[in-house]
This record gives C-alpha cells, structure tokens and sequence, in this order.
C-alpha cells in the first residue's frame, strides 16, 4: 500500500526545533477540545498551498473531529509555500481573515530562517482562538488526533 505521508523527518529541524512545535500542539491543545496538526514536505504539488492544504486535511481525517474545529499549518520547505487551513467549525468563527494573518506572521519568522519559531508561534495562536471558541472541556474532551509533525515526500 502507498502512503502519502511518512514520519521520518527530511531534517528540515533539528530534534530540539521538532520537540519544540510538538509541545507547541500539546499546550495549544491543553484548554481546548480543538485539534492543531502540522504538515511539512519538501514539494507543493500545486500552485495554490491552501488546495494542497485542504487535500492533505482529508487525507489526515481532520474533518471527523466530533466539533469540526481542527486546524492544520501547512509548509513546503523547497517550494516556500505555506498555508493554515481550518475546518468549517472553527472557520465560521474566526474568518479568513484570522487564517491570512497568520500566515503572514508566520512569513515574518521564516523571512528571518526561524522555522520551527514560526510554526510554533502560529500553532499557539490557532490555540488560542480554539480556546477561546471551544473551551477545554474535562468531561467530554480527548485527543481526537495525533499531535507528532506530519512529514510528506
């Protein structure tokens, strides 16, 4: 069977800059029921980084989370694209504007090669929107998704 996604780094970040976006999903996701995860591949397949995106958000099942409220920080390395894309529940709250000032936040750390700054940054922003928009909520929330770094081709 092939597989689109793999999880061995193409060292893109140093362990300490990987265990540092990790703990970024982990405490973005400490006060919410929303799910943060983050694609890394060398190559966007298209012109557009937010449709590859939205491709690689089916792909990972994100959709299915119980609130819809699943967000995803997407990055080519080689190819320097980049794009955050948010399911229908957390989107219907914050807009597009939110997901577009994101990008360019991330943008200003990567223009000066802080990568893993950049993404972390990013992640414990979405977090706090998701908390703000969906609460922690001891009795009903678990981890709906992985929290490791996804790493395509």
């Amino acid at each position: 069977m092939f597989s689109l996604f793999s999880k061995k780094p193409v060292n893109y970040f140093s362990t300490a800059e990987q265990e540092q976006i990790v703990d970024a999903i982990r405490n973005a996701e400490l006060k919410t029921s929303g799910e943060v995860r983050v694609y890394i591949e060398s190559r966007c397949e298209y012109v557009d980084p937010l449709r590859r995106a939205r491709e690689i958000f089916v792909n990972l099942k994100m959709q299915e989370t119980a609130e819809r409220n699943a967000a995803l920080v997407y990055v080519a390395m080689k190819d320097r694209q980049l794009a955050v894309f948010g399911d229908d529940g957390i989107h219907q709250k914050v807009g597009a504007d939110f997901w577009n000032q994101e990008v360019q936040k991330m943008l200003t750390h990567f223009n000066k090669k802080n990568y893993a700054i950049g993404i972390a940054a990013v992640v414990h922003e979405i977090g706090r929107a998701l908390e703000t928009h969906f609460p922690y909520d001891a009795q009903t929330d678990k981890n709906e998704l992985p929290d490791d770094i996804v790493f395509g081709k």
